[in-house]
């Protein structure tokens, strides 16, 4: 898995790129009560706002980590947004992508990396 500094988490599963937030981030948001997903077959670049979250304790946006095309999202997240509290890092994926080139997930932190950001 490659992480963010703002929190994502990126898996590589063939051909997509799977992206959800961290244990960490989903721990600061608290108690997830709603999830806005974007569609599927949206083209997206890097940093742009692609999914809308809101806890008990605050809104927050996940951007898109890297150019490429959202190719499906996690229906079960708009029934259930508790699953981003119960399991952040498998059945609370948000979107799944389609990039050019998986080598720019070199450029992104590896779980070492990012446990010394968060400390």
């Amino acid at each position: 898995m490659k992480y963010t500094k703002e929190h994502e988490w990126l898996r590589v599963e063939g051909d997509l790129v799977v992206v959800g937030i961290t244990q960490h981030a989903a721990e600061a948001l608290g108690d997830v009560v709603f999830v806005e997903l974007p569609e599927p077959e949206t083209q997206v670049a890097a940093g742009d706002e692609v999914c809308v979250i809101e806890s008990v304790k605050a809104a927050s946006d996940i951007l898109a980590p890297v150019d490429g095309e959202i190719v499906a999202v996690n229906e079960a997240l708009a029934d259930n947004p508790g699953l981003v509290n119960e399991d952040p890092l498998g059945a609370a994926w948000f979107f799944k992508m389609k990039i050019d080139d998986l080598g720019v997930l070199d450029d992104l932190m590896d779980e070492d990396e990012y446990n010394e950001l968060i400390g």
